[in-house]
């Protein structure tokens, strides 16, 4: 060592847990603007929209109850961290209504510009994690991956069906739109999908939804 020059400084341990935290902040706040993201459908009881964040939400209590209808044996933990981070990226790209098929075009290059800034908010290790999930999440890639995306589907059919189908026909959705988009529930939740065609049945019955081309909707 050159005795000429002064001894290096060591890291502050208290400084670097300082700026650790203040990534960590940032995020979250950065994450609360999901409760002003508005989706196309409504609550169970009809009288506003829901949010992103409310459609989170969702997704974690019905992981929690519905576990077991899982289609393989699924990492409860896991899935919850997933659902709750999946829409991180509607606080940059926006919710795409599943059944706009113009917007669905560019979903995937906006939503993946939005992963790359939201969660390098992040501390590296943090950032690392939670964007493994999310791209988990995107590909489908693990059973607990196929489930959450099943309860993706399923929440976003369940409230429509409660609320009367009414986001439904305010955007001209048919029951065979709804088979079409929502079938690949069965491959995380069989049992889900065959409650979504009991109760997309019974919408087309009751003449909540336009069957559509096809007879019978989602039979």
């Amino acid at each position: 060592m050159d005795p000429s020059r002064p001894p290096p400084v060591p890291d502050d341990p208290a400084a670097g847990a300082t700026d650790r935290l203040a990534a960590q902040v940032g995020f979250v706040l950065e994450a609360d603007r999901l409760k002003s993201v508005l989706r196309r459908g409504h609550l169970a009881d009809g009288s506003r929209l829901e949010n992103s964040a409310e459609h989170s939400w969702t997704l974690a209590l019905m992981a929690i109850v519905l576990a077991e209808h899982a289609a393989e044996p699924v990492d409860l933990a896991t899935v919850l961290r997933m659902v709750v981070v999946h829409d991180i990226v509607e606080v940059d790209a926006g919710d795409t209504y599943v059944y706009d098929d113009a917007a669905n075009s560019d979903r995937a290059e906006r939503e993946e510009r939005a992963a790359d800034r939201i969660f390098g908010l992040l501390p590296p290790d943090q950032a690392a994690e939670l964007r493994a999930l999310w791209d988990e999440f995107e590909h489908g890639s693990s059973p607990e991956a196929r489930f959450a995306r099943s309860l993706d589907r399923f929440a976003g059919f369940l409230l429509n069906h409660a609320s009367g189908g009414r986001s439904w026909r305010d955007n001209g959705v048919t029951a065979d739109m709804i088979h079409a988009r929502n079938e690949r529930i069965g491959d995380g939740a069989p049992a889900l999908w065959d409650e979504v065609r009991r109760r997309l049945a019974d919408a087309v019955a009751e003449g909540l939804v336009d069957p559509g081309p096809r007879d019978g909707g989602g039979s």
